[in-house]
């Protein structure tokens, strides 16, 4: 994509969550206007978010209003091993999503644990105990950028161990995406598959400290209103003014609406040098990585 940055008026960020129940204290949501005003937290129905919640206030929200949408998940798997399970060797990101969808339509709340137990498609994934001989921790090109910038160590959606897995949260975001798109027909694009155009919303995948780091707070979650607030300043935004404790997945949320608003004007951050054809095509791409000292 060349040339001027899309223009949005509106940004929402979600912290996400690929946990099987019927709500979840790890999605967080929360949106901000164009121009400089602190975004604001938003309450899912009841006090919580699912997924399902999630989608059908996007869906709503997004034929009523474009706006730029970021979400804490991968947005595709490594495909070196992903199109093991694919037929044919053009196999694209949306090929990806419709085996998800086939595997795991039966799983409430766009569940996506089914696909990494399946037949087919689940070898590659690290499940249980010590690491095994045969797994070599696949990565998307734009996660060993994420570490070239010195913006953390994505995890392998592979890796399905340990409180920092994020390959069920990446599964269940390509399930959200795939029904969204087809709901939204000529007016949703998902960043870097489809090119933003417009007069339409856009989605695309973040990872919260990328925003961090550039407010200075490095590997540092931020749970309190002060920190949340010189955060949010270093993004060329207005307090918020929390007084007290404040979750990290609020912060996340709350750091990255701000974020995004920072970095969708910039147009280096819609054409990073490391987006070549199988990130636009098959893996995808972090929105910012690749445009560090940008």
């Amino acid at each position: 994509m060349n040339g001027a940055a899309p223009a949005f008026g509106r940004f929402i960020a979600i912290d996400w969550s690929g946990a099987r129940g019927r709500r979840y204290a790890g999605i967080a949501v929360a949106e901000c206007a164009a121009g400089d005003a602190a975004p604001k937290p938003l309450d899912g129905p009841g006090g919580w978010w699912s997924r399902t919640a999630v989608y059908d206030w996007l869906r709503t929200e997004l034929a009523r209003e474009p706006a730029l949408v970021g979400i804490d998940c991968a947005f595709s798997l490594p495909f070196a091993v992903a199109a093991r399970g694919l037929p044919g060797s053009a196999a694209t990101v949306f090929d990806l999503w419709d085996a998800v969808e086939e595997v795991c339509a039966g799983e409430p709340d766009f569940g996506g644990g089914p696909f990494a137990v399946h037949a087919l498609h689940g070898a590659g994934f690290w499940h249980r105990g010590p690491q095994p001989d045969w797994y070599d921790d696949p990565h998307r090109a734009t996660e060993w950028a994420c570490r070239a910038d010195g913006l953390g160590h994505p995890q392998s959606p592979y890796k399905l161990i340990g409180s920092k897995q994020v390959g069920k949260g990446a599964l269940a975001g390509m399930r959200v995406l795939r029904a969204l798109r087809a709901a939204l027909p000529g007016r949703l694009a998902v960043w870097p598959f489809d090119r933003p155009a417009p007069g339409i919303g856009a989605m695309v995948e973040i990872y919260p400290r990328l925003f961090l780091k550039q407010t200075g707070f490095g590997q540092r979650k931020i749970r309190d209103g002060a920190e949340l607030d010189v955060a949010l300043a270093g993004l060329g935004s207005q307090p918020l003014g929390l007084a007290g404790t404040v979750s990290d997945h609020d912060s996340d949320a709350l750091v990255s609406a701000a974020g995004l608003r920072w970095l969708a004007a910039k147009p280096q951050a819609w054409a990073p040098p490391g987006l070549d054809d199988t990130a636009r095509r098959r893996e995808g791409w972090i929105f910012g990585v690749g445009t560090s000292g940008s």
